[in-house]
């Protein structure tokens, strides 16, 4: 039963590695956090250091939230709900990206692992949070929008396909990704501020900037 709970533990710190941070330094880039928004996430990583380096970036920190679930899955012996002890591990490779124990808990915004661990436990929802994201980058190029919409829309889905009967969801879903878009939309909080403000940078394709932007990651 104990070996249940390190799932937890375990999912933490594998979330906090902090893949945009070391990855940048293999292209060059000594430490990322000192460059364009001073985030570790692949939005700066991208601007940076380029689009090789965010792909590995992006790659990375997804997989760490699959990850995470599936070894709660491999752990859960059936004592406790498997699903609780899913999400909850999933949950904490969040915390962990965004606040990581390696680094003095400074790091991203979590979006990126919290798509991986929605991916491996409601793929449908978490598919229809990325076309949000997708369409609303598309539409206004701001990144930070279009997660904070994508966190959302990931809550609404799961609440119409529980209401309507149209998927078996556990009900421990709809709470759990409340506080997850939460969580998400706190940590976009300044990100908030400049698009009240309108001085929110826009997503370019263009990357290498080295002059410093302050945008989403």
């Amino acid at each position: 039963m104990i070996l249940d709970w390190t799932a937890i533990p375990i999912a933490y710190l594998l979330g906090a590695i902090p893949f945009g941070l070391f990855i940048p330094r293999l292209f060059g880039i000594s430490d990322i956090r000192k460059q364009g928004s001073g985030n570790t996430g692949a939005t700066n990583v991208y601007r940076i250091a380029g689009p090789i380096p965010a792909i590995i970036v992006l790659v990375g920190d997804i997989g760490k939230g699959v990850l995470a679930v599936v070894i709660a899955s491999q752990l859960a012996s059936g004592w406790i709900d498997a699903e609780y002890l899913k999400l909850t591990s999933g949950m904490s490779a969040v915390v962990g990206h965004m606040y990581p124990i390696y680094v003095r808990f400074k790091g991203g915004k979590g979006v990126n692992t919290a798509l991986g661990v929605m991916l491996t436990l409601i793929p449908i929802q978490a598919l229809i949070a990325l076309v949000v994201f997708i369409l609303t980058v598309s539409v206004s190029r701001f990144i930070s929008l279009g997660s904070i919409l994508a966190s959302l829309a990931l809550v609404a889905g799961v609440a119409v396909f529980s209401q309507a009967n149209l998927q078996n969801i556990h009900p421990v879903y709809l709470p759990a990704t409340a506080i997850l878009s939460l969580l998400i939309i706190f940590a976009h909080r300044s990100n908030i501020r400049r698009l009240l403000k309108g001085n929110e940078n826009k997503f370019s394709f263009s990357s290498g900037n080295k002059k410093g932007v302050k945008n989403h990651v």
